[in-house]
């Protein structure tokens, strides 16, 4: 019998809980929610078999799956871990690693923990966010596996590879980094996207009249949760603003050609640009 426990039933946390039960992995799921309306809504869709205390979730699981904003996981990971018996293991689905990876850096039960991150996510949040097979062709990341114990790291990989996602293997910094290129710029582009039409466009239906898909698709991210992302952007600051600084030059390359009527260097720029078509397929 395979118990899991997912502390956090939003939407990875809930996502994760039905796969994992309807794929066989998990004979029985427990979730541990201190928002007592989403607790109430993982019971009424059906996300866990049952709601518990944090307490009682850690003392029943096999497999500890802590999927709440990383500021929230860092304050909870060390009580879980002082807390493990032997052959449990835990798991975080955290956006960022490195900050993760300090917080049990020397804990005596660091090899029953694997850093991990589920590249998979929707611009909802909370229960009713959570769907089946939204992991299923993503990559998984598992970080700093030499820190952790074969069983630990061979446990997470057969759950990623349960939900449907190719596992990668990467040092925490090294994630960090690359995350906020692909992931996390691309929220931030969103928000400052929807910010700038929303100070400029005050009549909201003019603004709905006139999107389309690409802008849709653009803005989309900016409906994220506030909640999980803030802590994020906090996390991998460094990270970020060098990310940022190369977008806004980039930016700058656009409107100084664009205030030239330079049609030659803007058509090289998106010719440039296109080539992302060779990595994007």
């Amino acid at each position: 019998m395979m118990t899991v426990t997912v502390i956090g039933t939003g939407l990875i946390g809930g996502s994760m809980a039905l796969d994992l039960k309807e794929r066989g992995f998990a004979d029985v799921v427990l979730g541990v929610d201190n928002n007592m309306l989403h607790a109430d809504m993982a019971i009424q869709l059906n996300l866990v078999d049952e709601m518990v205390t944090l307490e009682e979730g850690a003392a029943r699981a096999d497999l500890i799956i802590i999927a709440t904003p990383i500021n929230v996981t860092r304050q909870l990971l060390p009580g879980i871990l002082d807390d493990l018996k032997p052959g449990q293991v835990v798991s975080d689905m955290g956006s960022t690693k490195s900050s993760v990876a300090e917080v049990v850096n020397g804990h005596a039960n660091r090899p029953q923990f694997v850093l991990s991150h589920p590249m998979a996510g929707t611009e909802y949040s909370g229960p009713t966010a959570a769907k089946k097979e939204l992991f299923d062709g993503k990559a998984a990341i598992i970080c700093d596996a030499d820190d952790s114990d074969v069983f630990a790291v061979d446990l997470i990989r057969r759950m990623y590879e349960t939900l449907g996602m190719h596992v990668m293997y990467m040092n925490a910094n090294n994630h960090d980094h690359s995350a906020a290129y692909v992931s996390h710029i691309s929220h931030i582009t969103s928000f400052a996207l929807a910010l700038t039409v929303l100070e400029k466009e005050r009549d909201e239906k003019t603004i709905v009249n006139l999107a389309s898909g690409g802008f849709d698709s653009t803005v989309r991210l900016a409906k994220s949760s506030p909640d999980m992302w803030t802590p994020i952007f906090d996390e991998n600051s460094v990270n970020l603003l060098e990310v940022i600084d190369t977008y806004i030059e980039k930016m700058q390359a656009f409107r100084q050609c664009i205030a030239d009527s330079n049609l030659a260097e803007i058509y090289s720029l998106i010719r440039e640009a296109n080539k992302i078509q060779k990595i994007l397929k």
